[in-house]
Parts: C-alpha cells; sequence; structure tokens
C-alpha cells in the first residue's frame, strides 16, 4: 500500500510539475504574439497621431514616466538589502534576526532583477537599432539601425517598461496579495512612455513582458538556492513565509 502511495504522488507531482511548464510556455507564446500584434495594428497609428497628441495627455504622462527610471529603485534595494544583512548580524533576537534576513533577501531579489533585467534590455536595444517615435516621418515604425549609437535609435525594448515590469512582477510574487494593483500601475506607467513619445506600443509591451520574465526566472533562481521563494505544488515560486502560512 505504502508503495502505491508514493507512486500516486510521485506520479501527481509529475502532473504538476507538467501543468506549469505547460502554463509558462502558453503564457511565453502569447506575448510574443501580443507584442507582434501590437506592432502590426498599433504602431504606425500611434507613430501617426502622436505629434497631434493633447498636451494635457503628454503633460501628465510626462509627471509619472520618470517612476521607470532605475536608478531611485536601485538605491532603495541597495538600502533594504544592506540594512537588512546588518541587521542580520547585529540583533540579539532571533525574530528580528529572521525579519532582517527578509529584508535582506527581498532587496537582493529586487537589486538583481532590476539591475540584469535593464542590462539586458540596454544591450538588447543597442543591437536591434529600432528608430524611436520621433524619427517616424523619415522611417516609419519599422525603421532599424543596429549598433547605430544614438539614443534615438534604441526604441525596442523600452528600458523604462521593462524596469516597472520587473518591479511590479517582482512586487507581486512577494506580495500577491496586490498583484492586481500591481498590474494596473505597471500598465499606467508604462504606457506613459508612449504618452510622452519616447516609444511605440510594442516597445512598451516587450518591455513590460521581458520585465516581468525576467523576474520570474530570478525567483526560481532564487527558490534553487533556498532564498526567499519556494516552488509550490503547482510549481509556480512563492514566498516561503506565505508558503508555511498555507500549511
Amino acid at each position: 500500500m505504502q508503495e502505491i502511495l508514493a507512486s500516486l504522488d510521485r506520479r501527481w507531482r509529475r502532473s504538476d510539475a507538467a501543468l506549469a511548464s505547460c502554463h509558462w510556455k502558453t503564457c511565453l507564446f502569447l506575448t510574443a504574439n501580443i507584442v507582434l500584434l501590437s506592432a502590426l495594428l498599433f504602431d504606425r497609428p500611434v507613430g501617426a497621431a502622436l505629434k497631434s497628441l493633447s498636451p494635457s495627455i503628454r503633460f501628465f504622462g510626462g509627471m509619472l514616466t520618470d517612476f521607470g527610471d532605475s536608478g531611485w529603485i536601485i538605491i532603495v534595494s541597495a538600502f533594504l538589502f544592506i540594512e537588512g544583512w546588518a541587521g542580520s548580524r547585529l540583533l540579539r533576537s532571533p525574530r528580528c534576526r529572521c525579519q532582517a534576513t527578509r529584508i535582506c533577501q527581498i532587496g537582493a531579489y529586487l537589486l538583481t532583477t532590476i539591475v540584469l533585467s535593464g542590462l539586458l534590455a540596454n544591450v538588447l536595444k543597442r543591437a536591434i537599432g529600432r528608430a524611436r517615435p520621433t524619427h517616424f516621418a523619415d522611417w516609419g515604425p519599422f525603421g532599424f539601425s543596429p549598433f547605430n549609437g544614438r539614443a534615438s535609435f534604441e526604441s525596442f525594448p523600452s528600458g523604462h517598461a521593462t524596469t516597472i515590469g520587473a518591479l511590479f512582477v517582482a512586487l507581486a510574487f512577494i506580495f500577491p496579495r496586490y498583484r492586481y494593483i500591481f498590474a494596473a500601475c505597471a500598465l499606467w506607467l508604462a504606457i506613459t512612455r508612449v504618452m510622452v513619445g519616447a516609444h511605440y506600443p510594442s516597445d512598451v509591451i516587450a518591455g513590460l513582458a521581458l520585465g516581468g520574465w525576467f523576474s520570474f526566472m530570478t525567483a526560481i533562481v532564487y527558490s534553487r538556492y533556498g532564498l526567499l521563494f519556494r516552488i509550490d505544488p503547482a510549481g509556480w515560486p512563492v514566498t516561503k513565509w506565505r508558503l508555511l502560512k498555507s500549511k
């Protein structure tokens, strides 16, 4: 009987792993197609309409768009990492040390995700060399000049949108209760890059997807080393304290 139960348990775990694999492959397939469709359907009309965009919309976008600048997020993440590390070494209470270690790991996760996804986005945008909407009249939405070296030919993917996607997907993994709020914030903040005329819609969607997927993969790596995350029965990364509460 024990052997039968053990066999059923192994099959159940394999089916869960296959289900999770199916989920992420489906999401990746849908993401790629959404980026392609947005490029084909929306980039040209949006590029043509940007010059006539309402000043109030540009003003609104300008107020919020710098939120996607990775500088301040890196500073905050580094602060959390250093303060948490110091607390885990200096505090006397085991409970306080545990909380400090948790803060340290959150800071490390955010720092790793934001920095590495930003570097990847910068390499890709330079290698792809897509012309920004400011060159729409001359190059159109599908003008490319790889390794041009000019910022005006570094449109795809959006670096700001990558940072926003990485940040809010990471926060959604850490605080899943607020994931819908994080999703709405990510969409609104990312679309400001279109409002200010810096990117096409497909640039923004690709950036969000790149940052989000990078946060997901980083969480998987952290879980392999027992840091911050564990893999739940369905194969998705969840924070260790949340998994303990569910048991």
